[in-house]
């Protein structure tokens, strides 16, 4: 049985080493294609702007990491809880300032609709049990600033890498609900954790279109602890993000 696990190991890793060395081949075959073969630059001076604006649209899948009491296992009715993304959307505007060829700095203010679910099971005597979904639905305003590092232009696009910080406000924060309502788990007004994408700049004859993604990681705990049956058997909560958005320069 070791035997053949290794060699399923190592079948896996031989595999991807060849699918890497495609991808990384494939990737210099077409950028020395794309510079042996000219095409007209659109928009040649637009990288000596020192500050430009633009717009963002995007899609967001947000979820929890979810941290439990120490003696969850031993808890008499709550079985499992389990955190589900569910998507959502963000508005954005950019400010780009220019910092030098390679690297920009990039304030992006949005406004995101989100919902994150989390899905409890309790187990009662008599093996009778429920499976209820509690959905806290949030709209966030989001403060990210970036630093953006891209690649020498190659034609009409560029590659990109970013990491940065971000701070969002909820506008429908559920702290302030009142105690006698038992039947939602209430989240903090305020968030703020780091963030790294990924993306690709395309030179149009008018505009500057980018495709992005990038993933979010709170480090605030938003849980507020209180004796129901939802928050009890958890100790923190905290924001996980998955965006995709395509931005206008």
């Amino acid at each position: 049985m070791k035997k053949l696990s290794k060699h399923i190991l190592s079948f896996i890793l031989c595999t991807n080493k060849k699918l890497l060395a495609v991808v990384f081949a494939c990737f210099i075959f077409s950028s020395t294609q794309a510079q042996l073969n000219r095409v007209p630059i659109n928009l040649p001076k637009y990288d000596k702007q020192k500050i430009h604006f633009g717009f963002t649209l995007g899609l967001n899948s947000t979820t929890f990491r979810v941290d439990k009491v120490s003696n969850f296992k031993s808890l008499d009715s709550v079985y499992a809880i389990e955190p589900k993304a569910v998507m959502g959307l963000n508005l954005g505007i950019v400010s780009n300032l220019r910092l030098g060829e390679h690297w920009d700095l990039r304030f992006i203010p949005a406004l995101s609709f989100s919902q994150r679910n989390l899905e409890y099971t309790f187990y009662y005597t008599g093996n009778t049990g429920d499976f209820i979904v509690k959905s806290i639905e949030s709209t966030y305003l989001e403060f990210p600033l970036d630093l953006k590092f891209k690649s020498s232009r190659i034609n009409n696009y560029r590659v990109y890498v970013l990491a940065g910080a971000r701070y969002a406000i909820d506008m429908v924060s559920q702290a302030k609900v009142l105690n006698k309502d038992k039947d939602i788990v209430k989240l903090k007004k305020r968030d703020y954790g780091y963030e790294i994408g990924m993306g690709f700049d395309f030179y149009m004859t008018y505009f500057k279109f980018s495709p992005e993604i990038k993933m979010f990681n709170g480090l605030n705990n938003l849980l507020i602890s209180e004796n129901t049956p939802f928050a009890s058997p958890l100790t923190g909560l905290k924001s996980k993000v998955f965006l995709i958005s395509f931005t206008f320069e």
